[in-house]
């Protein structure tokens, strides 16, 4: 196991969690980015969900003229969904994989384990909720694309192959384009994927509207996983 990325980490009121949430920000934010969306979902004190906002490590960012950022992986250009940084795609979700270990080490079961990300980490969120050994509780997939779709067929994991996913795009998203997202909810849909698809009228953000649905789907599948 390589060394643990630094996480906000929102614990439940019990001593010892139940389900867990590991979600990851943007390109250039940190792990505080979504930690106060948490009281907004609506997530019943008694489901005892421990949610995890890792930060990603600070690495040069091609496109931006290579300043330091945190990011899960370099944007080589504008084109990201089709020249894509693999190495730190892959780095990235092993990263991620060592924070489930510990999760289960610690007595969270693999299928009361939610992966959620928005814009770049929600591809990580995507790459390997798709690729995980064992079957988790769902994806959560904001605002975002597929990373590394030409290995996914042969590496996907018959484990997930019937996991929840939540999708959500803004219309008119200026820097990960609707269509990125329609696009990946058409591919996951002709891989045998069932995609809970909402859309709404915004850019690169996310709405009130979207985060009660995001909580509602929290429930559900934490509470039937």
């Amino acid at each position: 196991m390589t060394e643990l990325l630094d996480c906000i980490v929102v614990e439940p009121g019990a001593e010892i969690a139940a389900a867990s949430v590991i979600w990851m920000h943007g390109l250039g934010a940190d792990g505080h980015d979504f930690e106060a969306v948490v009281p907004l979902l609506g997530i019943p004190p008694e489901m005892d969900v421990r949610f995890l906002f890792p930060n990603a490590p600070a690495i040069p960012v091609t496109v931006n003229n290579g300043i330091v950022m945190p990011a899960w992986y370099d944007i080589l250009g504008m084109d990201f969904d089709r020249r894509v940084d693999e190495d730190g795609v892959r780095r990235s979700a092993q990263h991620v994989t060592d924070l489930i270990e510990r999760e289960r080490e610690r007595g969270v079961a693999p299928e009361k384990i939610v992966l959620a990300g928005f814009s770049q980490g929600g591809a990580i969120a995507l790459h390997l909720g798709l690729r995980y050994e064992a079957r988790l509780a769902g994806i959560l997939a904001l605002s975002t694309y597929i990373a590394c779709d030409g290995d996914l067929e042969n590496e996907r994991s018959d484990a997930n192959q019937d996991v929840p996913i939540f999708q959500a795009h803004g219309t008119m998203d200026p820097m990960v384009a609707y269509g990125l997202g329609t696009r990946a909810r058409t591919r996951l849909t002709e891989l045998g994927y069932s995609v809970d698809w909402h859309e709404y009228e915004m850019q690169h953000q996310v709405c009130p509207e979207e985060i009660d649905a995001v909580g509602a789907w929290l429930r559900t599948v934490l509470d039937l996983a």
